[in-house]
């Protein structure tokens, strides 16, 4: 059963006094030491108990250190430390104890205890299994996605997703509402996040520390026989990776992020896990259904993504919810629109005047849902031009209006290539910043870690991190 939790402000002031009694030479310590207490003094678990308690018994010996643990976590990850060298280090480091929230006469917790803390808050049973190997892919993709496996695939989440059904009973959906809760709710409460929040989305490879190849069980001589072989993570496959042209063993990481353009901040949102086989287009969908759930507080204003999430069953699903689509168009779908092409429309679905001028966007006409459009001239977008002909008599000049329903992914709410359009899709870049400061700024990539669950749980505190980083730049 979870026992005593020690609140807030009692760990406030536990530190404050610890501080205080410390000789003058430790006081003095060094800079990353000081950032962790600057962290972790911003952090409030008060609502980790609420959300923690169900996942204890109601019998049994009380579990009394669970929110010092919680804040080992986040300082193990800050400080670059794995688990077993943290143990280690615990007993002789004490600024740590205190940062923890410990006092000197509390019993500290073994690594057992630890492990079984991921074990409550990502409830999976990853243990090893006997199977036989699965083979790397022979076919290459070059800068190219791995496509999904099932055709139509995206189109039955869609549906799925407008129908509300629960589209996975994922493991860390408690480590997510942790995020939720604490993390991103407070950075709300910050102004550190918009109600009205602009979201962006990507894809990352994440390589497991476990052999694709698994141990040999049996007593072959020959180390490429097909017996059955035991394998340590056995949610791996093999993905694509796109941006080095290769193969990799282990698991892509769908994350969601916004930017602060005031700050200058790039704050994570959304963590999901996936297996490596999985396309990003399903991965969006899923990740646009479960953020919505999990921060009902927040409203997503527009959706950015690169051209994996180029396909009519996504616009369908951000129009159905109210969200712009900032999503750049795949190449190889060029062309390929439900709506009839005329030479009248660019690319980007901009309409051209009958000089062959494109036209001026006016204004998006909410009641009737449909973008007004005016002559480019006269709108002032272009100088006239010998070439230009006078195709109305009117003052106001010509008016042409798109429906994005009649192609939503050609007529977008925010007209392609537009100025505010170019200005959002900039901020999708916080996505791939993001991917890389939980990855290697925080040594998830560098750990090795054998497992989805252990996987899912650093990353997430990670998250947690880069957080704490933001507030505390706030509060400077």
């Amino acid at each position: 059963m979870l026992g005593k939790w020690k609140s807030h402000s009692l760990y406030q002031t536990f530190i404050d006094n610890s501080i205080n009694s410390l000789s003058d030479e430790l006081k003095l310590m060094p800079e990353k030491y000081k950032n962790a207490f600057a962290k972790l003094k911003l952090l409030n678990l008060d609502e980790l108990r609420d959300m923690m308690a169900p996942l204890y018994s109601v019998t049994g010996r009380p579990s009394n250190q669970q929110s010092e643990i919680f804040r080992c976590f986040i300082l193990m990850n800050h400080l670059g430390i794995t688990l077993d060298a943290w143990v280690k280090e615990l007993p002789s480091n004490r600024l740590m104890r205190i940062a923890a929230g410990f006092h000197p006469s509390d019993d500290l917790p073994g690594v057992a205890s630890y492990y079984d803390f991921i074990n409550r808050v990502v409830p999976s049973d990853e243990r090893p299994v006997l199977r036989k190997k699965k083979k790397k892919p022979k076919e290459k993709y070059g800068k190219n996605k791995m496509p999904p496996k099932k055709p139509g695939i995206v189109a039955k989440f869609v549906k799925e997703a407008l129908d509300g059904r629960q589209l996975s009973l994922r493991p860390e959906r408690y480590i997510q509402e942790m995020l939720a809760q604490i993390c991103v709710r407070h950075s709300l409460d910050l102004g550190l996040i918009n109600r009205d929040v602009v979201v962006s989305g990507d894809g990352t490879c994440i390589e497991t520390g476990a052999s694709p190849f698994g141990a040999k069980k049996c007593d072959c001589k020959n180390f490429k026989c097909d017996c059955p072989r035991s394998f340590s993570d056995p949610g791996a496959t093999w993905g694509w990776d796109s941006s080095k042209e290769q193969y990799y063993y282990g698991y892509t990481g769908y994350f969601m992020s916004t930017y602060n353009k005031t700050l200058h901040l790039d704050l994570p949102v959304y963590l999901r896990f996936v297996e490596a086989t999985r396309h990003d287009s399903v991965s969006a969908v899923i990740a646009l259904a479960e953020f919505r759930k999990l921060c009902p507080f927040l409203h997503i204003k527009a959706f950015l993504s690169d051209s994996a999430s180029d396909n009519y069953p996504t616009y369908e699903l951000l129009h159905k919810w109210n969200i712009s689509a900032v999503i750049a168009l795949n190449p190889k779908n060029t062309g390929h629109f439900k709506y009839p092409q005329t030479p009248s429309y660019t690319n980007d679905g901009v309409p051209l005047c009958s000089a062959g001028y494109e036209m001026k966007r006016n204004s998006y006409c909410l009641n009737r849902s449909r973008i007004k459009w005016r002559c480019p001239v006269i709108a002032g977008n272009a100088e006239r031009r010998d070439t230009c002909d006078d195709c109305s008599k009117s003052a106001y000049g010509r008016v042409v209006y798109t429906k994005p329903a009649d192609d939503l992914r050609l007529f977008t709410r925010i007209p392609r290539g537009s100025v505010e359009w170019k200005r959002l899709y900039k901020q999708r870049t916080a996505a791939e910043r993001i991917n890389n400061r939980i990855l290697n700024h925080y040594n998830i990539t560098a750990t090795h870690m054998h497992s989805k669950k252990r996987i899912a749980f650093f990353s997430t505190i990670a998250a947690f991190n880069i957080h704490l980083d933001a507030w505390c730049q706030c509060s400077l």
